[in-house]
């Protein structure tokens, strides 16, 4: 499932095409949406807003297309009416006069007055989107020190919507290694400076891999291993997806096991038990 850097990063190349434009035409590939492509039609979209691993078309005419990519959902963004080649289900169509915005396979899509788009089940229960410029190291402390959330393992922690919405599995990986937490310890049992750097961490991170497309190593190292022929896939993380491979930091071989019915990877040196 995408994550919050990798959605942001389709709501910019969405917004970057519908911003201040009108919709021509707009079509719902779901049966008890298509009454709302007549009232969306002709409005102009005044934002695309992520939260966390949902995304909000706004729209002046006072609705709001709430969409979540889920696990198999994608967007795609192409000349107008110049539909890609694939045997994908197109699920919501947005078309300027120029452009066409696609949302491909998603089920969760549905179209809500904006100002009721905060009573919608899924934004009532998340926490503060992780790439929200507002959002600060000591919010997240406060948040990891909070009765919700210090006494549970960070590796729970660290997928529950509820903290910080946008962050998941590979984010949780590469934060932890970071910060040099071991993933089973709980907010609780850690020091005041620890629960610092690991806030700190938080946002770093995620807003690294924003900027960089996914990347969490600093960007110098990333663009060191690819000259030297890494591909993306290898030479973008510390210890996700490497199992067995040896720790950047201290050439121990990286760890795999599950936390959460989810893959986790760690460093026994690193992240001391």
């Amino acid at each position: 499932m995408p994550e919050g850097p990798e959605i942001r990063r389709a709501a910019d190349k969405i917004e970057a095409v519908l911003k201040g434009k009108t919709i021509e035409k707009i079509a719902f590939g779901l049966p008890p949406l298509k009454k709302f492509a007549r009232p969306l039609r002709g409005g102009k979209v005044l934002s695309l807003e992520t939260r966390g691993k949902a995304l909000l078309t706004h729209f002046d005419s006072g609705f709001t297309i709430y969409s979540h990519n889920q696990l198999y959902g994608v967007w795609r963004v192409v000349k107008r009416d110049k539909l890609p080649k694939t045997k994908r289900q197109l699920r919501l169509a947005l078309h300027t006069d120029q452009h066409s915005a696609l949302l491909y396979s998603a089920s969760d899509i549905s179209v809500w007055e904006t100002r009721h788009i905060e009573d919608h089940p899924f934004l009532k229960r998340i926490g503060p989107d992780i790439l929200n410029p507002d959002l600060t190291w000591r919010m997240v402390a406060e948040r990891l020190q909070s009765k919700a959330f210090s006494g549970r393992a960070l590796n729970s922690v660290f997928l529950d919507q509820a903290f910080l919405a946008g962050l998941g599995n590979y984010l949780r990986s590469e934060i932890l290694f970071i910060a040099g937490i071991n993933p089973a310890h709980k907010a609780r049992d850690l020091t005041k400076g620890q629960i610092g750097r690991l806030a700190r961490t938080t946002l770093d991170i995620s807003q690294r891999s924003y900027a960089l497309a996914g990347v969490t190593l600093p960007e110098r190292q990333y663009k060191a291993l690819k000259k030297q022929g890494a591909t993306y896939g290898k030479a973008r993380f510390f210890v996700f997806s490497r199992a067995g491979q040896a720790c950047r930091v201290c050439q121990t071989n990286i760890q795999r096991s599950t936390a959460n019915s989810r893959r986790i990877y760690t460093c026994s040196i690193c992240q001391p038990i």
